[in-house]
This record gives structure tokens, sequence and C-alpha cells, in this order.
């Protein structure tokens, strides 16, 4: 009696869950029609049900809302945390955001795993990140040919900053590493393209937005110690949507320009020139959309490094260089 009490119970149990799957899609769907429609509050509280309960999408979601601040405050660790919770159910654009933002936080021996997944995949940005990662020896061993090759695949896809970054290692790559780095590059674009998981009758991802830029200024060996830290510029939602269902993209208002502190300790940085009349001449394309921000021109041996400052957060700073719509780096304090 006792063991079919339990078998009563398990098939109970079961029973619900399958009730309660149904309901979830609808919330997460529910959630980008909201969200599509620009009432962000109201995606929010959709997901959060099914985000709390495990769906990954869901969560994928409420980690994009807090990285934008869209219905709640931006949190980024708030947006890490569900990012997580996604990433490690599988959900490949969870993945690639939760190595970014660890990497973003210095976290880069956690982040380098995660990478190394995006890169599998031929995520864009993943392989831009990790490229320079192996270019500087930064947390990795250094590895110029398929730094050169990671770099050459993001610049194909279309990443500006990866082509702008791929031209300066051609300064300081050996031919003979250049050569190896092209060859894994050739092929790497011949490896067939990952099959995304089946649909089980829960949401799952349909398709990716075009990765935005992510600047970044490779660090010459020879040139002291200094590291690269790559801005991950705010990236929007992919579309979440149950499986045979045409539910729109969503597509965020833009932000408004920020309001930049008259002090703080983050700063961004706005290129390296070769003189001061160039760094001078960049300054004035970009002064009037950052408020009250001030120039700093930092020389770096025969390199003058153009800073803007000071913000009060990370997030403060990262606003202010997508608001610069040029190749553009967060200093930290």
């Amino acid at each position: 009696m006792a063991m079919l009490g339990r078998l009563i119970a398990a098939t109970a149990m079961t029973t619900a869950m399958l009730a309660i799957a149904p309901a979830s899609a609808q919330n997460v769907k529910a959630g980008v029609d909201a969200w599509g429609r620009g009432d962000y509050k109201a995606a929010v509280e959709q997901w959060r049900g099914p985000a709390t309960a495990g769906d990954p999408d869901a969560q994928y979601n409420l980690g994009q809302a807090y990285k934008l601040g869209r219905g709640v405050p931006v949190d980024p660790g708030l947006a890490q945390s569900w990012f997580r919770k996604a990433a490690v159910q599988g959900h490949f654009q969870a993945e690639d955001n939760y190595g970014l933002s660890l990497y973003t936080a210095g976290r880069k021996a956690e982040a380098l795993p995660w990478l190394e997944k995006s890169v599998a995949r031929g995520e864009s940005r993943g392989q831009l990140v990790l490229g320079t990662m192996l270019f500087n020896g930064d947390g990795v061993a250094r590895d110029y040919p398929r730094a050169y090759a990671l770099m050459t695949r993001a610049s194909q896809q279309g990443l500006k900053s990866a082509s702008e970054t791929l031209a300066q290692m051609d300064q300081y790559i050996a031919p003979e590493d250049r050569q190896r780095g092209v060859a894994m590059a050739q092929e790497m674009a011949t490896r067939p393209a990952p099959v995304l998981p089946a649909p089980t009758g829960a949401p799952v991802a349909v398709g990716r937005t075009a990765a935005r830029t992510v600047a970044t200024t490779p660090v010459p060996p020879s040139r002291g110690t200094a590291r690269v830290t790559p801005t991950l510029p705010t990236r929007t939602p992919a579309p979440q949507r149950l499986p045979n269902t045409s539910g729109p993209a969503i597509v965020p208002a833009p932000k408004p320009e920020p309001t930049p502190r008259a002090t703080g300790g983050y700063r961004i940085q706005l290129g390296a020139f070769s003189s001061q009349g160039n760094a001078e001449s960049q300054w004035a394309k970009v002064r009037g959309r950052l408020g009250k921000a001030q120039p700093d021109y930092v020389r770096a041996g025969r390199i003058i490094r153009l800073q803007a400052g000071g913000y009060g957060s990370q997030a403060e700073a990262q606003r202010a260089c997508a608001a610069t719509r040029v190749t553009c780096i967060v200093v930290a304090p």
C-alpha cells in the first residue's frame, strides 16, 4: 500500500509539472509581447515566475532586463546571476553573456570556459575577447597564431572592432605566426555550424541579434604590462518565443545619452593615437555627446591615449561609451 501511495504521489506530481509547463511558456511569450510594446515592467512580471521556476529563456530575459535597466533598475550582479542560471542549462545566448560578464568583472579564470563555449559556436564577441586575452597572455598562455585566427574570424563576421584590432596585431605578430593564424581561421570557417537543441515543448531561443562592437586595443608584448579590458556594450535580448510561433524580436528603445558626473573613479578611453593632434581631433568629434566629461591625453611611450572622466560606476562609463558611437573601452580606477 505504501508503494502504491508513493506511485500515486509521483504520478500526481508529474501531471502537475506537465500542467505548469504550458503556462510557463505562455508567460514567457506574453513577456516578449509586452517587451515589444515597450512595457518593460509588465515583461519582467511575466518572466519572473517562470524564471524562478527554472525556465532558461525567462532567466535569460530577466538577465537582459537587469543588464539594460528595462522594467527594473540596472543591476549587473543580478543580471550575471540570471545569466548563470540559464547558462548552466545550456542556453546559448546566456552562456555568451555570462562569460562576457565574468570577464568584465575581472573573473577571467571563471570566464575562460564560457568564452571557449562561445568560440566553439562561432560567436564573434567571444572570439574578440578570447583573441585579445591570447594576444596579451592575459589569464591564459600567450598564443599569437590562435589569437590572430580568432580575431580574423570575428572580423570576417563583421565585428568592426575586431577588424581594427586585427590591423594593429599585424604590426606586432611575426609573419609566420600570422600565416599559421590565417590557416587556423580557414579551418574554423569550414567547421559545421552547431546544431541547436530540438524544441521540447518549452520556449526556445530562435536566432540571435547582431553582435555590436566591442572595443579592444592589443598590447604590444614589448611595451610594458598593460592589459586590455574590452568594453562589452549592451546587447538587446534575442527573441524568446514558442516553437512554431512567430513572436516579435525584442528591440528596446534607445537609451537617453548619459549625464556624466563631474568626478568619479571610472574613465573611458576613446582611442590610442600617434600624435596629440589626432587625439584632439577625436575629442572634437565626441565631446558634444559626453556632457561634463573632460579629456585627458595620457602618453604611453610613443602612443597618446585619449581618455575622459570621471564616472561613478562601470555601468555609467559603459553608457558613456555607447553614447560616443566610436571605439571605446572602460578604464577601471
